[in-house]
């Protein structure tokens, strides 16, 4: 009879581990996903951006050109500056929206740091 007492122990620790095992095998997972998903966005993002970035470029220069070529005889460098300082004003704007994207972007994985703390208060009996 008193190995009963001690039976009853190691096997509620070994269901505990059991437990913790399975917890953070499902928060794994979940890393898991969230990391394919921004990789997959990522990929994404990025094939949209050079393709956007390559017609828009390829655009404003035939825009470019043309706008010298109408004005050649009458006001070339007038037209140029223009043209310069349009491409500036965009250069410039998308650096500073550029910035803007990187720092209000959320952090990453923010799903799974939020189920860890959410499982630490848990455990500490806080909830």
């Amino acid at each position: 009879m008193s190995g009963s007492p001690l039976q009853g122990v190691k096997e509620s620790l070994r269901e505990l581990g059991a437990d913790a095992l399975a917890l953070a095998r499902v928060r794994i997972e979940l890393l898991a996903v969230e990391l394919e998903e921004a990789s997959r966005r990522q990929k994404r993002m990025l094939w949209l951006a050079l393709a956007s970035a390559l017609f828009l470029a390829a655009g404003l220069l035939c825009a470019a050109v043309l706008v010298v070529v109408l004005f050649w005889e009458t006001h070339r460098l007038a037209a140029i500056a223009a043209v310069t300082a349009a491409y500036l004003a965009i250069g410039g704007w998308a650096l500073v929206r550029l910035r803007d994207v990187v720092q209000n972007s959320p952090p990453p994985f923010g799903a799974t740091i939020a189920e860890f703390e959410r499982d630490v208060d848990i455990l500490r009996g806080s909830e």
